[in-house]
């Protein structure tokens, strides 16, 4: 039996899971993380912890500042890590954050097929990557198995869990 762990990195404010301004989880709150405290071999495990391909952008004030607190740490990536949090860290060099350096980061889509809309890279609506556009994957209901199967091996998601009526007429979900 596989335990849910629980995530401690998220982008937030992007076009989606590959994008967004960082946050990162502390004390049960989320913080964004200054530019300053944050460099390639950071954004490498980021991307990777999220499931999605290499860093394509690394920013600040990219997609907007947060809401909330600043993350006090810098972090100090190898880039071989699975988790940020793996990750060395020391105390930040200068005590400020100023506004518009929150880290904003673009990371490549994994692959050519993706889960949208169901909460993580794991579940959603199937699309795939097709002459410069995602677009939605149909099946007869003979195939969705099958067609599941080899999206969520093709994502490293483990087995098929569940597949249901998408939100379209053609498309479908896999959980």
């Amino acid at each position: 039996m596989s335990l849910l762990l629980e995530k401690s990195v998220q982008l937030v404010d992007g076009a989606g899971l590959c994008s967004g301004r960082l946050e990162v989880k502390s004390s049960q709150s989320w913080a964004s993380v200054c530019e300053a405290d944050f460099d390639q071999q950071d954004a490498e495990v980021v991307c990777g912890e999220l499931g999605c391909g290499a860093p394509a952008a690394l920013q600040g004030g990219l997609y907007g500042e947060g809401e909330g607190q600043t993350w006090d740490k810098e972090f100090q990536c190898k880039g071989n890590e699975s988790l940020l949090l793996d990750c060395d860290t020391s105390d930040r060099k200068n005590n400020t954050c100023l506004p518009g350096n929150a880290v904003g980061l673009t990371c490549s889509e994994p692959d050519d097929v993706r889960l949208l809309g169901g909460g993580s890279r794991c579940a959603g609506g199937v699309e795939r990557y097709n002459q410069g556009e995602w677009r939605t994957v149909g099946a007869d209901d003979r195939k969705k198995e099958a067609v599941a199967a080899v999206v969520c091996r093709q994502l490293g998601c483990g087995s098929t869990v569940s597949v249901l009526p998408g939100n379209t007429t053609r498309g479908f979900e896999v959980h």
